[in-house]
């Protein structure tokens, strides 16, 4: 009898931490929000990686679209969620490295618990295509002659930054013509009504149909999904600004569960199929282990730092 009580007693004692190093539970749906509506690359990164990490996992992964304040309001969702790894949100510059000097969020982007980077990719600069500049070296005297009308999605977000960090370190005389989302943007660029457009991989279909044609893209080296339009560097050296999407977690998710998690995602985005269907889609595979993904996040944040404050850059102002 004094056996079987001890022996119980140690069951006790032994349950509760064998259930905390236990992943999440598996017969459980994984919630994945995407902080922007449908369409768009957030929207689409989020689609391509449900269903080989649902298979990886042995779990159901439901992506779920909670959009508003530029990617904020679904991110404060995934951190306000429990901490057991079956809520995570995509995240971005504007929800984690560039948002802070531009607004008060109401998380603590280095808070939250980082699983990886998914993907990085250039942004396009596409012009109008009736402006008078056949490649990178006419277009910089063009615009040096004449004022520039250049669109972005919205002040603050990752498309504006870009440019102000290309205003900023060519010199030229350009006009930021914010729009309230990329279609806008998309639609003026179309009807000539904007000069340029500084555009992540949805504008490839603009420059596709010869609505708008590809001037550079903003990757420090050439592009393969448009391999005959340099890079912007080869005209403003040192010039450099991708995009990137990760994947985060709440804060205090137990660290089994969000190795679990990062040991998942970093082995489907590496499989030959799920990689190409990344590629085609304009979205570089791009993961990296944890102790990386901190380290570019914080070297991220410092680089958007100095352009926000150089440019005089307020959300509030919108």
């Amino acid at each position: 009898m004094r056996l079987t009580r001890r022996l119980l007693s140690a069951g006790m004692l032994l349950t509760p931490v064998l259930g905390h190093a236990q992943p999440a539970t598996p017969n459980r749906p994984i919630r994945l929000i995407v902080p922007f509506p449908p369409g768009g690359g957030v929207d689409l990164t989020a689609r391509l990686l449900a269903d080989p990490l649902a298979r990886e996992l042995g779990q159901g992964v439901v992506v779920e679209n909670r959009g508003g304040a530029g990617g904020v309001i679904g991110v404060e969702a995934m951190a306000n969620s429990p901490a057991d790894g079956l809520t995570l949100s995509l995240t971005g510059a504007g929800t984690v490295t560039a948002g802070p000097h531009l607004r008060r969020l109401p998380y603590d982007p280095f808070g939250l618990v980082h699983v990886t980077r998914l993907v990085r990719m250039p942004f396009i600069i596409a012009l109008r295509t009736n402006l008078p500049a056949a490649d990178l070296p006419s277009f910089m005297a063009w615009v040096r002659r004449h004022e520039l009308r250049w669109a972005s999605g919205g002040i603050g977000t990752s498309q504006h930054l870009a440019g102000e960090l290309f205003r900023q370190m060519s010199g030229l005389p350009m006009v930021h013509i914010p729009y309230r989302g990329t279609g806008p943007a998309l639609n003026d660029l179309a009807a000539g009504v904007v000069d340029a457009y500084f555009g992540d991989p949805a504008t490839l279909g603009l420059i596709r149909s010869g609505q708008a044609r590809a001037l550079a893209v903003t990757s420090p080296e050439r592009w393969p999904l448009l391999p005959g339009t340099p890079a912007a560097a080869e005209a403003v050296p040192g010039y450099a600004a991708e995009n990137w999407y990760g994947l985060a977690a709440p804060p205090g998710t137990p660290e089994p569960v969000v190795q679990r998690l990062a040991a998942a995602v970093l082995k489907v985005m590496a499989e030959p199929g799920t990689a190409q269907r990344f590629e085609d889609a304009g979205l570089h595979p791009a993961t990296l282990p944890r102790k990386d993904y901190l380290a570019f996040l914080r070297q991220d944040s410092e680089t958007w730092a100095r352009v926000v404050r150089a440019g005089n850059i307020r959300v509030d102002s919108d």
